[in-house]
């Protein structure tokens, strides 16, 4: 194995997989209200199309992987996928983003399966706008799925907030304090322009989110042990667990991507703003070996683009969040 950089010297070591574009949440920052046009169940790659996906993207230095959807847990038998990406012996780290709804379910099966860790979507603790911003949600649901990563040891648990202005950055500060009280580690991110969504009057800044918070204390760094993302963490005094804020639009971190995305219906994505694809289902379905498909993941990693473009007012028209897989 040897390790990959793009043509602008970023090394390129961490996967993002789509495993299905279905969902059983409708959140208003990922999916349209009226919903999105499923893909049909023939177009989505099977476990075993993804695991050779994986084999040649890791025999170019890819090492870390990540299961996400739409929601990666109603794809029946997702812990099977994870236990065969698992055993490719030069993947070190697996984890997953969820919405929790059925990881109290599966967290056990997951972990046992090879799963290392889990973050988990959660945009408010308040049981009727967390109805309303996931259109169909139950709350305590996730808050038992939170419970049940824990006690599996799908660890550190990391809880992603998307802050909306007028929607729930009211709780920014109730997030704050469970680090506090409860050792939760908590990830603000800003509210993204993606397709089919408008965020120009919902964007709260990281300068806004860390306002919010200065009443509990002082920020002091901190550093996460695991983790593949741009997120810069921070403690409150007194917290066991970290805050960590993701900053796409104000302080865009595409210096550093280190990352590809695979989408359910096997299109390689360079950057999550980017329109651009590359088919690698076809190739994949007619017969290509590992040693064609990692020359076609060459070519693509060599056009990744240097960033998106957010800061210019611009944003994808294409595919919505539920398809891509954030």
């Amino acid at each position: 194995m040897t390790g990959i950089s793009d043509s602008f010297q970023r090394p390129i070591n961490y996967l993002r997989i789509s495993v299905t574009d279905r969902c059983n949440l409708r959140c208003v920052y990922c999916m349209p209200e009226e919903g999105i046009s499923l893909m049909p169940h023939f177009d989505i790659l099977s476990y075993e199309e993804i695991y050779t996906l994986v084999k040649a993207a890791a025999e170019l230095g890819i090492n870390k992987v990540r299961l996400t959807g739409g929601e990666p847990l109603v794809r029946a038998g997702v812990a099977d996928l994870v236990k065969m990406i698992a055993d490719i012996d030069t993947i070190k780290d697996i984890a997953m983003t969820t919405n929790g709804v059925l990881l109290a379910k599966y967290a056990a099966d997951l972990k046992e399966a090879g799963l290392n860790r889990v973050n988990i979507s959660l945009d408010t603790l308040k049981p009727e706008r967390f109805q309303k911003i996931t259109r169909c949600g139950k709350l305590g649901e996730t808050l038992k799925g939170i419970e049940a990563a824990n006690e599996a040891g799908l660890t550190p648990v990391k809880i992603n907030m998307v802050v909306m202005k007028g929607a729930n950055d009211d709780e920014v500060i109730d997030f704050a304090r469970k680090t506090q009280k409860d050792g939760w580690n908590v990830r603000f991110i800003e509210h993204m322009p993606v397709s089919g969504v408008d965020a120009s009057t919902t964007l709260v800044s990281v300068n806004e989110i860390k306002k919010s918070i200065e009443p509990l204390g002082k920020l002091e760094p901190a550093q996460m042990e695991t983790g593949n993302g741009p997120a810069k963490y921070f403690k409150l005094p007194g917290a066991n667990g970290t805050i960590g804020f993701i900053t796409p639009v104000t302080e865009h971190f595409c210096y550093q991507c280190n990352r590809l995305r695979l989408t359910a219906d096997g299109k390689l994505r360079l950057c999550l703003l980017n329109e651009e694809e590359i088919d690698l289902r076809e190739p994949l379905r007619s017969g290509a070996s590992v040693a064609e498909l990692k020359k076609l993941m060459e070519a693509a990693i060599a056009k990744k683009p240097k960033s998106h473009h957010l800061a210019e007012g611009k944003k994808g028209n294409g595919r919505p969040m539920s398809q891509v897989g954030g």
